[in-house]
């Protein structure tokens, strides 16, 4: 049941279905009858009317709601006879009121409360059904009465929308049986229920409905049905989004325009992400028959969960939508449409007023934010905005050419946009309490408004500016919780609806402007003020907290070309195409999830599956590389296909000859390998009994796709005789072992030059032969000349290979269906040689490569820095690649792989001591520590390392298969003897400065790094006397450094800065006065939080610090009033926290300051980074 005020939470009532004693049901004590008045202060109780003065009665316990229209309103009286005799349950006789039956339910023993008695309004229409969309509001009293004595009363009050499917209201506990029975009913002389004789009398009044909700459950609420709209679901905190984007959507000259964004190809999708997501919203607005989710546009905005749950700024969030969708738009039929629509200008000037001169600038503006406290009104801010401050006496303006003059300074519009977005500033500072604060204080708006007079004087007023109130997006709540909805119209002319969340309703002109001014309660007329609770934060309050934050005015003149009727404003034609689609393969995707219990997955291997797979074991099954050639394919098949049709379909599938082709079940070995267990020669069994019957459980139905070729007489040639199919499958599914059976071997070729291991097929040999003879079937498989010696080597595991023994037969080497046998070429000693020469990281033999395959990693090379120095490659994109390496590679083996690759696609062949190597960071991608070349350094030292300490693990902070490199000037060993020594060079004084890395030799002196600073800077000769060198540590002065001063003693965390000396210490220097320097830094507030560039100075013995200002004021290059804001303190040892002490212009700041002394510049920073916080609302 709805409140009658927006915040007021009243108890509500119980319908009367008997459930248990814990319903919410009205609980009405008997000193209650008089509702709740606060008798704080003591008042003249009014004389309480009769019960048969009906009148009376109505108007003292149920008068009119105010902001209500009455349709009708009826009085009944029900006189009840024989009371103790009545059944269970009683019905009175029926009336009418606003045309609807009506009639009394009585319950004289309680409805699921048995010390009381229940009483209930009903719709009256018994028997008969009532029509479906049946309803009534009504405002009623229930009044128990004792019929001979009518000063004996009890009543009770309600509102319910009563409906077909609620259509009882009222009050399980009306009254205490022992207290209607007693003999002395409250003081009185005789019971309420005198002779078993009691009477009801019915008030009841059917409110007009305008909105149709009115009291509304919302139970089954249909927005689509009543009002042809829908909402926009709420992802956790969006409902200010919410409110947002319906303003936006109904708004159809910016619908229009979105949907003019070119979004039919999958580029322009790609270019435009945010904006074809708004597009579908609107869409799915116009076209879907339920609420609508935003997830799909959050996502395109790049939101995550902090983003969803968390409430934005409303005006942040629409200018940077604006901005984005802008840019979308141009170059398009909609460039300049948001402009059109939203820009207007405004002029802030500067006008003196004792001479003719001006300073003004116009600016465009999307929104206005207008002040609520202190204003009383849309006009009030207005006439805030626009108000003149007069600059006059100490802040008098500096006029061009005048000086200091009196001068007025404020803002004007030069003109309104067509469609006006006001943001009313609800939340503000609270000093006082020393935090942000919402303002509920009462802000009238009206529906039409006037902007003229805000306009400035030589404004074009050739069309009004008259606007019409189109959108209140509302608050409800306080800054910690809280929730925003919006009336807007549909219609240029129309009504207004409440938009919240999923639910759309009608609403009245009074709840979409009037209450939602803020402002206080209305006073109830018997207490005065009255309060409200606030439903978010459940706390009570005399000012409503539900009202205006947003408005949004559209220009008269131009009414009928913001708000456009729907057929106006179409979907481009591939955006109701694209969705259908999507609706179609998401009913597709349904219907195959009701059906999967039918289907299975098989993966299917082909003899060019294993041809293209080059690591260990058969197939690659596991594999997630959908692209990789040796990857199995994956069906989904019904599992009562049978063995025939699978095969007859896989031979459909790939093209092949179905009577070549046989399914092999492969099976999990103990040692961890797939291989080939059964042949399936049953063509009627179904593909779920061989599952169930030979795969292995849990991993899947697995199947290798054996090919044969046909003999010179067409018949397809199988090796294996036997291998017919017996009449049934045995017990156990496995063929009774024969020694004469051929066994099925797989073939591998490790090829020494290419570093290759590939599938080349399979053979069928007998038990009985020796492994010698495998060398026929392989060198007529390959195409080699007789006589080529091969080496021969069994895969067992991933892990393990073994070589072969020449004389020993098959049976006796244990070899079975399924095995692997991998054979090389027999290489000499010279071979050997002549490979490492030219390849010195090659693998010789198949177990080493076997042992590469286990501990490869590949790893991603990127160029530390573009454009690379040192190197060019041929075609842009060859400088980034992958390579292949062991985790158990040296840096060296590292080093010459990336030489040899950058070699082969650039300009000119790389020495690989000339590379260097960087880790990259996991999280950021970017450089993290140069690699270091150390004795026994392995690539997994390199990039997996060993994290934690003492037993406890660490994320990663580097990335497992990523460097970056670079191409150098010289070789690391080279390298690795100099040192970067980064310099700041002073161009002039302290106001300028460049910074220089030097790559000096470790035992270089400053004498080194000056001649190589005068070559990067461009220094004259004659500079290079007077330049002198000094170290820093936190903005402050270290030390001066020599000119000898070796590089190798410099410290990393310092910072070298290089300055020409200024003249008067080299006067100073040449008078050998008593002048001495004095270290300076800058500080803010307190010298623990310096900044800038700390500087020496000469401090000249008995000069007033007035004087010495002045050279500080050189010497800085801070000049003006910049000059006039710094404060200037000696600061005791240069130390962080000692307390600065300030110096006066009369001071004689030599005899101020200590040797060791700094002279402290407070001054703010000018380059202070803000504190880490949230980062801003952002839309990708």
């Amino acid at each position: 049941m709805d409140s009658l005020g927006s915040d007021m939470l009243l108890d509500s009532d119980n319908m009367i279905t008997p459930t248990d004693d814990n319903d919410n049901v009205a609980i009405i004590s008997p000193d209650d009858a008089d509702s709740m008045i606060d008798d704080a202060e003591p008042s003249v109780e009014p004389t309480l009317p009769l019960a048969d003065d009906f009148e009376a009665m109505r108007d003292r316990f149920m008068p009119a709601l105010p902001d209500y229209e009455t349709e009708a309103e009826t009085i009944f009286t029900w006189n009840i006879q024989n009371w103790r005799q009545l059944p269970k349950r009683t019905h009175g006789p029926t009336f009418h009121c606003a045309g609807h039956p009506w009639r009394i339910l009585f319950f004289p023993a309680g409805n699921a409360a048995s010390e009381s008695v229940s009483f209930y309004l009903e719709q009256g229409f018994g028997e008969e059904k009532s029509p479906d969309d049946w309803y009534a509001c009504a405002q009623f009293m229930l009044v128990l009465s004792n019929p001979n004595d009518p000063s004996i009363y009890i009543h009770h009050e309600a509102n319910h929308r009563f409906t077909a499917e609620e259509g009882d209201w009222g009050f399980t506990r009306f009254a205490d049986k022992n207290r209607i029975f007693a003999a002395k009913f409250d003081g009185h002389d005789r019971p309420m229920i005198e002779n078993d004789c009691a009477r009801v009398t019915a008030y009841v009044r059917v409110l007009k409905d305008p909105t149709g909700v009115l009291w509304h459950n919302f139970v089954n609420y249909d927005s689509k049905k009543e009002t042809g709209m829908v909402g926009l679901r709420n992802q956790g905190a969006t409902c200010y989004l919410n409110s947002l984007l319906q303003s936006l959507y109904l708004t159809g000259a910016f619908r229009k325009a979105v949907y003019q964004i070119p979004t039919a190809t999958d580029q322009d999708r790609l270019n435009s992400t945010s904006a074809y997501a708004l597009q579908r919203l609107f869409y799915r607005l116009q076209a879907d028959q339920s609420a609508v989710s935003t997830q799909e546009l959050t996502h395109s905005f790049g939101w995550e969960s902090r983003q969803i749950f968390e409430q934005q700024d409303v005006q942040e969030l629409s200018r940077i939508l604006m901005e984005k969708l802008e840019a979308r738009m141009k170059g398009t039929e909609a460039e300049n449409a948001l402009p059109n629509m939203f820009v207007g200008k405004m002029k802030t000037y500067l006008k003196c007023i004792n001479v003719d001169y001006e300073s003004s600038r116009i600016e465009d503006f999307w929104d206005l934010q207008l002040n609520v406290s202190g204003c009383k009104s849309l006009d009030d801010s207005f006439r805030d905005y626009i108000q003149v401050e007069t600059l006059e006496g100490d802040n008098k303006y500096m006029a061009e050419k005048y000086g200091l003059q009196d001068a007025k300074k404020g803002v004007i519009f030069e003109s309104f946009p067509n469609v006006l977005h006001l943001q009313l500033k609800r939340f503000e500072y609270d000093f006082t309490r020393d935090a942000m604060m919402k303002v509920n204080d009462r802000y009238e708006f009206p529906e039409i408004w006037d902007a003229a007079p805000y306009l400035d004087a030589t404004a074009d007023k050739s069309e009004p500016y008259i606007y019409h109130l189109h959108g209140v997006l509302v608050h409800s709540g306080d800054l910690n919780a809280g929730h925003y909805y919006a009336f807007l119209k549909r219609d240029s002319n129309g009504e207004f609806f409440r938009f919240d969340d999923d639910r759309v309703t009608s609403a009245t002109k009074r709840e979409a402007i009037d209450d939602n001014f803020g402002g206080d309660y209305a006073a109830n007329g018997m207490n005065g003020a009255a309060r409200g609770q606030n439903p978010y934060t459940r706390q009570w309050s005399t000012k409503r907290s539900n009202n205006a934050y947003m408005l949004v005015y559209v220009r008269e003149s131009k009414l009928d070309k913001i708000i456009l009727p729907s057929d106006q404003v179409q979907p481009p034609e591939h955006l109701p195409i694209k969705l259908s689609e999507e609706r179609a393969a998401a009913e597709k995707r349904r219907k195959e999830r009701d059906e999967a219990h039918l289907y299975m997955n098989v993966q299917v291997a082909l003899e060019a599956h294993y041809k293209n797979f080059h690591g260990t074991d058969l197939i690659p099954w596991s594999t997630d590389e959908t692209d990789d050639p040796a990857a199995p394919k994956v069906y989904k098949l019904l599992k009562s296909m049978t063995v025939a049709d699978f095969t007859h379909y896989i031979a459909r599938e790939h093209g092949l000859d179905v009577e070549l082709i046989r399914p092999w079940i492969m099976v999990n070995r103990q040692n961890g390998t797939v291989r080939p267990d059964q042949a399936l020669t049953w063509p009627d069994m179904t593909l779920q009994e061989a599952a169930d019957k030979y795969s292995t459980r849990n991993s899947g139905f697995r199947v290798f796709m054996e090919e044969t070729m046909r003999d010179a007489d067409g018949q397809p040639i199988w090796e294996v005789a036997d291998l017919a199919a017996p009449a049934s499958p045995t017990a156990n599914g496995n063929v009774p072992p024969h020694q004469q059976k051929p066994i099925i071997i797989f073939l591998k070729y490790f090829d020494v030059d290419q570093q290759l291991l590939s599938g080349v097929g399979h053979i069928y040999m007998s038990p009985q032969a020796k492994a010698q003879d495998l060398s026929g079937p392989i060198l007529q498989l390959m195409g080699w000349e007789a006589g080529v010696v091969l080496e021969l080597y069994e895969e067992i595991k991933q892990n393990y290979i073994e070589q072969m023994k020449a004389k020993n037969t098959l049976l006796a080497s244990e070899i079975q269906d399924g095995d692997i046998v991998c054979f090389q070429r027999h290489l000499s000693d010279d071979e050997k040689i002549a490979i490492q020469q030219t390849n010195p990281t090659n693998c010789l033999t198949a177990p080493q490569f076997y042992d590469f395959l286990i501990n490869r990693m590949f790893i991603h090379i990127t160029p530390k820095f573009l454009p690379m120095a040192n190197y060019q490659a041929r075609t842009e994109g060859e400088e980034t690649f992958r390579i292949a390496l062991s985790k158990k590679d040296g840096y060296e083996a590292l080093a010459i792989k990336v030489a040899d690759h950058l070699s082969s696609v650039g300009t000119a062949p790389v020495d690989p001591s000339h590379l260097r190597f960087t880790t990259v960071h996991i999280q950021t991608g970017k450089p993290k520590s140069i690699v270091k070349r150390q004795q026994g350094t392995t690539m997994a030292n390199i990039l997996l390392g060993t994290s934690g300490y003492g037993g406890y693990g660490y994320a990663p902070t580097q990335a497992p298969d990523q460097l970056f490199y670079e191409v150098l000037e010289m070789s690391l060993t080279d390298l690795e003897q100099r040192k970067n020594v980064r310099v700041t060079w002073l161009t002039d004084g302290i106001s300028k400065d460049e910074e220089y890395t030097l790559l000096m030799h470790k035992q270089s002196q400053f004498t080194d790094v000056l001649a190589t600073l005068q070559k990067k800077a461009a220094l004259p000769d004659e500079l290079l006397d007077q330049i002198r060198f000094y170290e820093s540590h936190t903005y402050k002065v270290y030390k001066i450094l020599p000119i000898s001063h070796g590089v190798q003693a410099l410290n990393e965390f310092m910072t070298v800065y290089a300055e020409r000396i200024p003249e008067e210490e080299r006067e100073s220097d040449k008078e050998e006065t008593v002048d001495r320097l004095v270290n300076c830094f800058h500080f803010e507030k307190e010298p623990s939080k310096a900044h800038g560039i700390p500087f020496i100075f000469l401090l000249k013995e008995g000069e007033v610090f007035k004087e010495t200002r002045e050279r500080l004021s050189k010497r800085t290059g801070i000049k003006g009033k910049n000059l006039e804001k710094v404060r200037f303190a000696v600061v005791k040892g240069g130390q962080s926290y000692a307390r600065p002490v300030w110096v006066e212009d009369d001071d004689v700041l030599s005899e101020k300051m200590g040797p060791d002394d700094h002279l402290g510049l407070e001054h703010p920073n000018r380059h202070r980074t803000n504190a880490p916080r949230y980062e801003s609302l952002n839309i990708r």
